[in-house]
């Protein structure tokens, strides 16, 4: 991240970095692999998932389940912020 930036990595790169580690069999950077394929490899299916589906996996605690959540859901602020500003650009482009 630090050499090529974020946007260089993948999910599985970056929610590593968020678990900081795996399990005894598997990198952490695996195991959110293994985590994302079953959520279809989609941030907005495991976005939905709790704190309990997490700790399924061995080596997520509750911890690294709740900061993969927390992350999730700043994600979903930071759109939604991005949505309200767009809207804002359009009205203020098309009031008379």
């Amino acid at each position: 991240m630090m050499a090529h930036g974020a946007a260089a990595l993948s999910n599985a790169e970056l929610l590593a970095i968020l678990i900081g580690s795996g399990n005894v069999e598997e990198s952490a950077v695996e195991l959110m692999r293994k985590v994302l394929s079953d959520y279809r490899n989609s941030l907005n299916e495991l976005g939905k998932c709790t704190v309990e589906d997490l700790c399924r996996y061995k080596g997520i605690g509750t911890a690294k389940a709740v900061t993969i959540l927390a992350a999730s859901e700043l994600g979903k602020r930071r759109k939604a912020v991005h949505l309200r500003e767009q809207a804002l650009r359009l009205l203020q482009k098309y009031s008379v």
